[in-house]
């Protein structure tokens, strides 16, 4: 998950303290530092397959054309303590199948690795690996998508872009996709890997080490063979971050297969209206977004900034920089979370701006060209991003689901 805009140093530490709030995600620093220090790791291509390209055939902006709009499994594969650990249920095949039933063609799903490895010799537990396994068939078997990648997982890679730590990193960085590529290369095009969610990376220097890790997980992914010699790969822009990307992202990872490479970033812009939970000195949150919506009646909540005209401005940016030439974008994550604990006209109006923006949002990006997938934690408080509750595998919240497949057309 990614927090983007203009902000100054006070409101970007504030974004960090929402961005792990949102995701509850826990302080793993100490454990991570000591368990990357050691890159004496074994290689874990010890069986690699002769290439296999049957249903490999599709470049990524083939595949990309395929998918028509995506959702993310959030709060958990990549929950640290385990699938159910940050409030949902296990998956089951029931979710998935509510999930293509409602619209939606992909999936990606955030996936945490190091918690289930040995931290000395980087082995993951097969246990994991088969789980893992299990709920992409699931997707599978409903002819979706599969975007699976290594999520912020403790932050071993995701908040080590630097030149110190750059052996440690790329030494776990190929142990872990030798062994993930080598369990699920036998399915087709279906599945495509990622090389991580949003890694910290703000100057060229930094984005100089980004780019190892991703060239670390490209030839590890191609060198197990089998299909993984063809599959479609996905690449993170410095912190998923639009301007970030557009403006250090100047080269792609090098990969001995020709168009097959995606690059990834995020939206939760403006961040006063996607993710902000409560009032600041610096600023209000944004609860009314959009051309016509704002509110007469609750002027200090109407958004002030990152309204239709920047989304406008930003996809045609990134379309220009990158799908023109080639390469596939795909939004991994965006949405807004829903403010239900507003009461009266307030909540009405707040709700039908949210629908607007989720609406724009998609239209937007499909018309450009990038492949928006929603961010959905589950139904889970009253600032919650959820669109099905996974107690009961059906649709919680059918205004946002529908303003997001009526984007799509």
């Amino acid at each position: 998950m990614k927090i983007k805009g203009n902000l100054n140093f006070g409101i970007h530490l504030l974004l960090f303290i929402a961005f792990a709030s949102c995701h509850k995600r826990t302080t793993l620093a100490v454990h991570q530092s000591s368990a990357i220090a050691s890159s004496g790791y074994p290689s874990y291509n010890v069986s690699p397959a002769k290439p296999d390209s049957a249903g490999m055939s599709s470049t990524a902006g083939q595949l990309a054309a395929k998918m028509n709009i995506g959702w993310n499994l959030g709060n958990t594969l990549e929950a640290i303590g385990g699938e159910t650990a940050w409030g949902n249920p296990k998956v089951t095949d029931a979710l998935i199948n509510e999930i293509k039933k409602s619209g939606f063609n992909a999936v990606r799903i955030p996936c945490s690795w190091d918690q289930y490895a040995d931290q000395s010799t980087g082995k993951i537990k097969s246990a994991w690996l088969s789980r893992v396994k299990e709920v992409i068939q699931y997707c599978i078997d409903n002819d979706m998508y599969v975007i699976l990648n290594i999520h912020w997982d403790g932050g071993w890679l995701e908040n080590n872009c630097t030149q110190e730590k750059k052996d440690a990193v790329n030494a776990k960085q190929k142990a872990y996709w030798e062994q993930i590529a080598t369990s699920l290369r036998d399915f087709d095009e279906h599945l495509i890997f990622a090389s991580a969610n949003e890694p910290a990376v703000s100057n060229p220097v930094q984005m100089d080490v980004l780019l190892s890790y991703h060239q670390t997980f490209i030839d590890a992914v191609r060198a197990t063979g089998g299909k993984n010699a063809y599959r479609t790969l996905v690449i993170q822009g410095p912190s998923t971050d639009f301007d970030k990307t557009l403006h250090l992202m100047t080269k792609m990872p090098e990969d001995k297969v020709k168009n097959k490479l995606m690059l990834e970033v995020h939206s939760y812009t403006p961040y006063q209206f996607a993710l902000m939970t409560q009032d600041e000195k610096w600023g209000n949150q944004f609860y009314y977004w959009g051309l016509g919506y704002h509110s007469s009646a609750d002027v200090a909540h109407n958004a002030t900034w990152g309204e239709e005209s920047e989304i406008d401005k930003v996809a045609k940016d990134l379309k220009a920089k990158f799908i023109d030439k080639g390469i596939p974008v795909i939004v991994g994550e965006f949405g807004a979370i829903r403010r239900s604990s507003l009461v009266g006209d307030a909540l009405m109006r707040h709700l039908s701006a949210r629908s607007h923006y989720l609406k724009y949002f998609v239209k937007c990006a499909k018309t450009d060209g990038l492949i928006p997938f929603y961010w959905d934690e589950g139904r889970l408080g009253n600032n919650s991003f959820g669109i099905f509750d996974r107690q009961t595998n059906t649709v919680f919240d059918k205004q946002a689901l529908d303003s997001l497949i009526r984007g799509t057309n």
